[in-house]
């Protein structure tokens, strides 16, 4: 692979690292802090008869939507410089694969769950809730293993192409013994 072409690939994995960090430690904060209950809670801002926006004040989706391009896009982008790679190619596709799992599993959530618990224009009911809630949560953990695999198949595949490049001419794999 041409130098270039491997500072390109390394750059966008590097971005991509930076955007699932945000990614995974944004969903773990959600979970910890139980960000779905609050939202859900009978004073919520739409249980009061308030319009509540997806992209309001306090919604998760104006963070989110910021590092958007910094995950998948930046992963996809970093297959196709990075595909002449053989080294670095599982990782390649890992991390895409994980990436693209973790926005499938995302989507999954905003259409079944958030849509219907915090923006539907009626009510659920406690039992509604409950699953609801229960559902969030069960996904959400399996999304934080997708993100967190694109994040660290994203490093092990910058961390192939940089020790390629290095000034040393090191052309060996990190796992190889000296």
């Amino acid at each position: 692979m041409a130098s270039r072409r491997r500072r390109v690939t390394a750059g966008l994995l590097g971005l991509a690292q930076l955007g699932h960090a945000q990614w995974f430690f944004g969903n773990l904060y959600e979970a910890v802090v139980k960000v779905p209950d609050r939202l859900a809670a009978h004073g919520s801002p739409r249980r009061s008869g308030s319009v509540v926006s997806p992209l309001g004040a306090g919604s998760p989706v104006r963070y989110y939507a910021a590092a958007a391009p910094a995950t998948s896009p930046a992963v996809l982008a970093a297959v196709v410089t990075g595909w002449d790679d053989r080294s670095g190619r599982r990782w390649l596709l890992t991390a895409a694969t994980c990436s693209i799992v973790g926005g499938a599993l995302g989507a999954y959530l905003v259409r079944a769950v958030n849509l219907r618990l915090f923006f539907g224009t009626r009510s659920v009911t406690g039992d509604e809730r409950a699953m609801l809630l229960q559902t969030w949560y069960r996904v959400n953990a399996i999304r934080l293993v997708a993100t967190g695999g694109a994040w660290f198949a994203a490093y092990k595949a910058r961390s192939r192409l940089l020790q390629q490049g290095s000034p040393l001419g090191h052309d060996r794999r990190a796992d190889d013994v000296p």
